[in-house]
């Protein structure tokens, strides 16, 4: 890793039209990662569109890395099931934070960039990056990969401040 940029907020809100992966129905998590700091939600049982709501902080580092998430099902007496991944580039969020800072403005609410689905991200819809309550936020769904169906909705926001990071080992999901 380069020099260290700051600190990413990302927030795990919500999946829609998960896959089954048991009998009816599935019981999700995710695990999100980022060079290597990895984090993990909560299970939520026997749901298909799960909330979750859950706040992480990574350090970033310059080149931009990407964040990549897996989300599974948790089974209790086999290994957990894949239900798809996604990744999503963090330079653009990183190059609007630039801009915001060469600008040296930008009221509440700007849009400072747009991010349109490509090969670089996952976006399921176009993705706005706003200067919102003193930070660079980006609002984005990501289609899963390597399924049939399930988008992730998460908030990332960019910030200096400190915050409790993910240790560099893995979660034994498996």
């Amino acid at each position: 890793m380069g020099d260290k940029l700051g600190q990413i907020k990302v927030t795990v809100i919500k999946g829609r039209r998960l896959v089954i992966r048991d009998f009816k129905t599935s019981d999700p998590y995710v695990v999100l990662k980022l060079g290597n700091q990895t984090a993990k939600t909560k299970v939520i049982n026997s749901c298909l569109n799960p909330v979750w709501n859950e706040e992480f902080c990574f350090s970033i580092s310059e080149p931009a890395e990407v964040l990549k998430l897996e989300v599974f099902d948790k089974d209790h007496f086999k290994a957990d099931d894949k239900m798809g991944n996604a990744h999503l580039s963090l330079q653009p969020l990183v190059a609007a934070a630039r801009l915001r800072t060469i600008l040296g403005m930008a009221s509440e609410g700007t849009t400072l960039r747009k991010v349109i689905p490509d090969k670089d991200n996952c976006l399921a819809i176009d993705s706005s990056i706003s200067w919102v309550n003193g930070e660079v936020v980006q609002d984005v769904w990501l289609r899963l990969c390597d399924v049939e169906s399930g988008d992730i909705e998460l908030k990332i926001k960019l910030s200096h401040l400190s915050c409790v990071v993910p240790a560099s080992t893995s979660y034994g999901y498996q």
